[in-house]
């Protein structure tokens, strides 16, 4: 039998990656929407809030949570309350003691909490992850540039506090690196652009130490400027001088110069797959790892002010 999961949150991401996925996923059913602007899908009821749509839907088994961070939590909770299973888009809370408190809950009342990171979910990136596992890191250099006007139209939220600015897209960059290393890295800097007119960064520079200790030069570069073709790569460099570089997001990888996978994205395809069997073993997801090396990001960051962006 299908779940029947309901979204909660119809936006861009909703919209590009959920809908489509969840059409063409037997083992779901879209039973409802969650939409404060009214969006509609044919043959599917909207509700302008979770209390009405869990009072007229009882029989949700799931809700797909894709609203901005911030409302995040609450929504969650509230799900949960109600007896759902939860699906968190990324980032999946604002901060780290909300997600340890909806883990904690989750695990409580015997319900999954499944914490997304789609990044992770490229064929590639299992990969690299294989390759990286029994080797020392001597280099790491994330590249991660984007035109925050092609991929946030209009979205002033990203700009507030707890809206993640260009951390949003650089999460997906952490969480790549916190999954294929071998061991962990802890961020040792960071200096954060923020407009003269906003609340959040528009760019960031991390250095990284690795956690034993060893010589490595380990560093992140954040940009929501770029103009014309986006930059989503990866390159690690390793002790015995191999060269591992992950691209256009963990699409592609290539090893010494030779492509090893690269495919056409199916992130969420693999998500949706994943939940599936998640809520089969009734067992929780919780990837932490990206959210604290962000969270260490904004405690250890210095941050310039930098031209106002409109």
């Amino acid at each position: 039998m299908a779940t029947r999961i309901a979204l909660i949150g119809v936006g861009k991401i909703a919209q590009d990656q959920h809908l489509p996925v969840i059409a063409k996923t037997p083992r779901f059913e879209l039973a409802g929407l969650v939409s404060q602007r009214g969006i509609t899908q044919p043959g599917v009821p909207t509700f302008a809030t979770a209390a009405e749509m869990y009072e007229k839907l009882p029989d949700v088994d799931a809700v797909a949570i894709c609203t901005p961070p911030p409302a995040r939590y609450r929504i969650a909770k509230e799900a949960l309350a109600a007896g759902k299973h939860v699906m968190l888009e990324k980032p999946p809370t604002a901060t780290l003691s909300e997600l340890a408190d909806l883990t904690l809950d989750a695990e409580t009342r015997g319900l999954v909490l499944f914490t997304t990171w789609h990044s992770q979910y490229n064929r590639a990136v299992a990969i690299a992850r294989k390759h990286l596992a029994t080797s020392r890191v001597e280099g790491l250099d994330i590249v991660w540039k984007e035109d925050v006007r092609r991929w946030h139209p209009g979205q002033e939220w990203i700009w507030q506090p707890g809206g993640f600015g260009v951390f949003d897209p650089g999460i997906n960059a952490l969480s790549i690196v916190s999954y294929i290393l071998p061991a962990p890295i802890f961020v040792e800097s960071a200096i954060l652009s923020v407009p003269a007119n906003k609340a959040a960064p528009i760019a960031a520079q991390l250095t990284f130490k690795p956690a034993d200790g060893l010589p490595a030069d380990l560093k992140a570069d954040f940009d929501w400027r770029q103009d014309g073709e986006q930059t989503w790569d990866i390159t690690t460099r390793l002790a015995d001088g191999r060269i591992v570089k992950l691209s256009r997001g963990g699409a592609r990888l290539e090893i010494d110069g030779q492509l090893m996978a690269e495919e056409p994205p199916a992130e969420y395809e693999a998500i949706y797959e994943h939940f599936s069997v998640l809520l089969a073993r009734r067992q929780s997801d919780v990837d932490v790892a990206p959210l604290r090396l962000v969270a260490d990001a904004f405690l250890v960051g210095k941050q310039l002010s930098c031209e106002p962006f409109t």
